[in-house]
């Protein structure tokens, strides 16, 4: 396992990634919001072609190509651009997502914004990093004080069970915390997260290549990741809950079981 050389595949994408970001965009959409440009496809495509190479028989689950199943013994996860509606709107918190897992475990994460310049990465047991500094999850330990993370999903157009979800979770959660933010990628909080800027995470939809990749980095910064009843997180779970550790049962209590 290399993590110096699937930070530089990150890296190397980063650039298709930033030459997007600054010229014309063409737009589809997927579903009624969740859009896709052509470079979407283009990062994820040089991906898949440099991982081959560098990571023989790991199979790859990228968002814009893979179908079938997420468990493999195993699987490179593959977000080419998280947050591409921020990527589509000039909004700089959007990332390369790449979470290597052997045995449904995280054993190497990259997650790399080449607007911010901000190249997060860690190895099991090995810390996690941000542009080299080691990262330390917040010492808050009052909900109260804590700044939350979240992010809605595609399914609210449908005002259905998620859409309720995300509405009941905020007014439960608002009177008892200071704020919440919505930056719009799951793998920019994740890495927020590890850093210390936010207490905590939650947000339900998600998949795998969103988090298989912030997840190692949280746990790495010390860190705690879960599902909304406080069973150890899969990526068949509904919901996702990421904190520092000691705000993490009191969110609990105030987010609505599923």
């Amino acid at each position: 396992m290399n993590i110096e050389r699937l930070k530089q595949i990150a890296l190397e994408a980063g650039k298709i990634v930033k030459e997007g970001y600054r010229s014309h965009k063409e737009v589809s959409h997927k579903g009624v919001v969740d859009l896709v440009t052509e470079f979407d496809v283009k990062t994820e495509n040089f991906l898949i072609s440099q991982l081959t190479e560098a990571f023989p028989g790991y199979t790859h689950v990228g968002e814009e190509s893979h179908r079938g199943s997420y468990h493999y013994d195993k699987a490179i996860y593959i977000d080419p651009i998280d947050g591409t509606t921020n990527f589509v709107h000039g909004i700089p918190h959007l990332a390369i997502s790449l979470g290597v897992w052997e045995e449904g475990e995280p054993v190497l994460a990259v997650v790399y914004n080449p607007i911010l310049e901000e190249l997060f990465w860690a190895e099991k047991g090995e810390g996690a990093y941000c542009n080299g500094e080691r990262l330390e999850v917040s010492t808050q330990d009052k909900l109260q004080n804590a700044l939350i993370a979240t992010g809605f999903p595609y399914a609210k157009v449908n005002a259905g069970i998620e859409y309720r979800w995300v509405i009941d979770c905020m007014t439960n959660l608002l009177p008892h915390i200071q704020d919440i933010r919505r930056l719009g990628a799951a793998a920019v909080d994740l890495c927020y997260l590890a850093q210390g800027k936010v207490e905590a995470f939650y947000e339900i939809d998600l998949k795998p290549w969103d988090v298989a990749a912030g997840i190692l980095i949280v746990q790495e910064a010390g860190g705690k990741v879960s599902n909304v009843n406080g069973a150890r997180y899969n990526f068949d779970d509904k919901s996702i809950v990421a904190s520092n550790g000691k705000v993490h049962g009191q969110l609990l209590h105030h987010l609505e079981k599923i």
